[in-house]
């Protein structure tokens, strides 16, 4: 497990990383194209789940001027230095990357809060994560919204995507617009947001078979749109921390899923009735 040797909070002794390790971390960002659908609560709680399995995981806010993965966390007073310090050599990586709170092999690099996305360099980003994934089991990027240098920047040094989508046709045309940039390097895979059962059988919402219909990319897991995640995020403690909660053995069995474990993608709702209709909308690329 390659973790940085850093002290934790609960009294634990650090780990030692003086050692090489057996094997290069895995890079992720999770990205979806169109803001609003969940990527940061979903980085999080992945982050989280990961962790709870003993994965040594660092979370990356890719979000230059809109930092909110610390505040997810609960880690906002804790964030001395961000990314932008560590790419202009202000300070180390080991003095930014900031220990969370409730796993001890997690860690947060936050993102500038008063900068803007076009100070980062995209080649230094690129080497920052390549020198994460020799500490780390999982280098986690949290995408910005958009397709521009923000999203340039998070994908940098990633090899892998998870693509977040909502169960809504604007949604689902970006994230279709977002796998094509993407292309087949990054071999994206899906997780669908915010599904709500009932308005699935009621044909007011898209089903999961309508939207990976359209986007025919590999189902790592649906969450279902709880007020529990809300209520989680708003205390800055990620729902994948409890035991009780189905939406957390959701996150859990996704995080799963990502370490190659042969387990069920979680999922909700029925078949809806108007594919056709969004395969309309959509131009009928596929």
């Amino acid at each position: 497990m390659h973790v940085l040797q850093q002290p934790q909070d609960d009294g634990e002794p650090a780990r030692d990383a003086t050692a090489a390790p057996s094997k290069m971390g895995r890079a992720i960002v999770i990205t979806s194209g169109k803001g609003g659908v969940g990527k940061t609560t979903t980085a999080a709680n992945l982050g989280t789940a990961l962790a709870r399995r003993g994965a040594g995981v660092v979370l990356v806010d890719a979000d230059v001027g809109l930092r909110n993965l610390d505040i997810v966390l609960g880690l906002e007073s804790r964030v001395k230095y961000h990314v932008l310090d560590v790419l202009e050599e202000r300070v180390s990586l080991d003095d930014a990357l900031v220990p969370d709170k409730n796993s001890p092999t997690l860690r947060l690099l936050a993102a500038a809060q008063s900068r803007e996305k076009d100070e980062v360099d995209t080649e230094k980003m690129r080497a920052l994560v390549q020198s994460l994934r020799e500490r780390f089991d999982y280098v986690i990027v949290d995408c910005p919204a958009g397709i521009e240098m923000g999203f340039r920047n998070a994908v940098a040094g990633a090899d892998e995507a998870i693509v977040i989508c909502t169960p809504e046709v604007s949604a689902v045309r970006d994230v279709d617009r977002v796998v094509g940039l993407l292309g087949n390097r990054f071999r994206p895979q899906l997780v669908i947001n915010r599904m709500r059962p009932q308005l699935v059988k009621k044909g007011k919402m898209l089903s999961v078979d309508d939207v990976n219909a359209i986007l025919r990319l590999p189902l790592l897991g649906v969450i279902a749109d709880e007020p529990d995640v809300i209520v989680a995020t708003n205390r800055g403690e990620p729902l994948a921390l409890r035991d009780d909660s189905p939406t957390a053995a959701a996150y859990r069995a996704i995080a799963a899923r990502i370490a190659g474990e042969d387990v069920p993608a979680p999922t909700v709702g029925n078949k809806a009735s108007f594919f056709e209709k969004l395969g309309a909308m959509l131009g009928g690329r596929r």
